[in-house]
């Protein structure tokens, strides 16, 4: 008996559905993705074996690192609403008249280390020249031009008048770093009241016991 032949058909799948998917997930990645900040100080930061997140809003992060044998420190803040309303109150207290693009270029600006002396030179600089200027980092002491306080105190106010809700403020410093300066720091923070805050560490496995 003769075997019966079974018509072959060519294979179709249609990838319609597929290719929105793959078009779909690809364009939440490039909207949602956030590029890696890069830290002036290259600070190598202590370990710890707690696990806490850094925040992605309502936080500013002190930066404390030593460039060229001197002891630096940087400021950024999240929210380019919150770093406009700040620059235009420190524009205020210093005397220092910010141009509408010298605002809006300042709102895009993630970390800085500049006193305000030179930010509007900062500022006016290329993008891609602003990593050689030559940044003296931010003034902390205890006197009435104390920058980074006036900072902090002026990113709080626009945090809550903005959003209702009191800023949180991280310290990042070098495993290096002398003491003196991280205290002068926190002292800052407690003429404000502000006892609470984190320090930015690495991971680290926990001692077995």
């Amino acid at each position: 008996m003769p075997r019966v032949k079974v018509a072959r058909k060519s294979t179709f799948i249609d990838m319609t559905a597929m290719c929105d998917v793959a078009f779909l997930l690809l364009t939440f990645f490039i909207l949602t993705a956030k590029p890696k900040v890069d830290d002036p100080t290259k600070a190598e930061v202590p370990f710890s074996s707690k696990e806490k997140l850094v925040p992605e809003d309502n936080l500013a992060t002190i930066t404390i690192g030593n460039l060229n044998g001197q002891d630096r420190i940087f400021y950024s803040v999240t929210g380019s609403d919150v770093r406009t309303e700040a620059i235009k109150a420190m524009g205020q207290k210093y005397n220092v008249p910010f141009t509408p693009e010298e605002i809006y270029k300042f709102s895009l600006l993630e970390v800085f280390g500049v006193p305000m002396n030179q930010l509007k030179q900062f500022l006016d600089l290329p993008v891609d020249q602003r990593t050689t200027f030559p940044q003296a980092g931010i003034q902390a002491d205890t006197t009435a031009s104390n920058e980074l306080g006036n900072w902090i105190y002026f990113s709080r106010q626009a945090e809550r008048g903005l959003h209702d809700r009191d800023l949180d403020i991280a310290i990042k410093g070098d495993r290096r770093e002398q003491y003196p300066i991280i205290d002068e720091v926190i002292g800052i923070l407690g003429k404000q009241k502000k006892f609470k805050f984190d320090l930015i560490t690495d991971l680290r496995a926990a001692p077995k016991k």
